[in-house]
């Protein structure tokens, strides 16, 4: 009897096997299915930006889904009289014939070099200060014993609260008052400190053991030798976090520039320039000049990130998990 109770209950927990198991494949199935999807929504958008970078006018405008080159050199787009190649010329289904118009159009035409150059020396600027002055703060408000500390830190963390938007007319006032309206230092100075790098560094600092700086302090080191030959050394996760938000941020700051520096062309940061270009156009907006400088916007971002991949997401992770 028992045998036969054995017998028949082995089916049927093979049954109930198979039914987990192929629950469990089409849960793979669908899981990954999800995972591709979303992989295309994201990288998809990025694909035909560059592709269409590289067409004449007519293709990114009646055949932007085209986005495979048949030819590894490029084409002119225009004929001897300077009229515009027809369509079926550059593009036949989804592939098209390369040319340099939209880039020969942006470099050439538009002060674009000058906008890029600016970028460059903001975003520098303001992370090398920023990792000055937040970390200094930081290490104020995590150490050193003064009046009114516990308050002070109140007053940077309430800060954080406060929309971006909102500091934008006191920040144009302040800076149109001491004059330095319109020109670098004005945009760089305004942006040298943020409460989250403050924040940032003042959490990480309290994590290091206070007893290192006692040992430092019995032989003899003062405050500054402890802090940029003992502290400052051990902060590298949080400066390399601090540096990547910093210089993104500020390669991306549309809105201060537009305030700060937009009443001076010369003194354009590429995403302001690459907004006023869109609206130069209007209607009739020229998409292969338009999407080469939003590639040669987006490419130096996209080197870093791919350059310095392990300490972006450790920067992510750290800053999330402190934050």
């Amino acid at each position: 009897m028992a045998t036969t109770a054995m017998t028949r209950s082995a089916p049927a927990e093979t049954a109930g096997g198979g039914g987990g198991g192929l629950g469990r494949r089409l849960l793979t199935i669908f899981g990954l299915s999800f995972l591709i999807l979303f992989a295309l929504i994201q990288t998809v958008p990025f694909v035909l930006t560059i592709s269409n970078s590289f067409k004449c006018l007519p293709g990114t405008r009646q055949a932007p889904e085209a986005f495979i080159p048949s030819q590894l050199n490029f084409i002119d787009c225009r004929t001897a009289s300077g009229a515009s190649i027809p369509l079926e010329d550059s593009v036949s289904g989804l592939t098209f014939k390369p040319s340099m118009e939209g880039y020969d159009e942006v470099l050439g035409t538009y002060p674009f070099p000058s906008w890029f150059a600016n970028t460059v020396i903001y975003a520098v600027f303001v992370t090398v200060l920023r990792l000055a002055f937040d970390s200094l703060a930081g290490y104020a408000l995590a150490r050193m014993d003064f009046p009114g500390r516990r308050i002070m830190f109140f007053v940077v963390l309430g800060t954080l609260m406060i929309p971006a938007v909102v500091l934008i007319i006191p920040r144009f006032i302040i800076l149109r008052e001491i004059g330095i309206l319109n020109t670098y230092q004005g945009l760089i100075f305004a942006l040298a400190a943020d409460a989250f790098g403050v924040f940032l560094m003042k959490q990480f600092f309290e994590s290091i053991p206070t007893e290192i700086e006692e040992a430092a302090q019995v032989d003899g080191a003062n405050r500054f030798t402890m802090f940029f030959r003992i502290v400052l050394p051990m902060a590298t996760p949080a400066l390399t976090a601090l540096t990547i938000f910093s210089f993104q941020g500020t390669w991306n700051n549309f809105m201060d520039a537009l305030i700060i520096v937009g009443g001076k062309a010369d003194l354009w940061n590429l995403p302001l320039g690459m907004a006023q270009l869109r609206g130069q156009f209007g209607e009739t907006l020229e998409w292969n000049t338009f999407l080469a400088g939003a590639v040669f916007t987006t490419i130096p971002m996209a080197i870093l990130f791919f350059v310095f991949q392990r300490y972006f997401v450790e920067g992510v992770s750290y800053s999330g998990l402190k934050g």
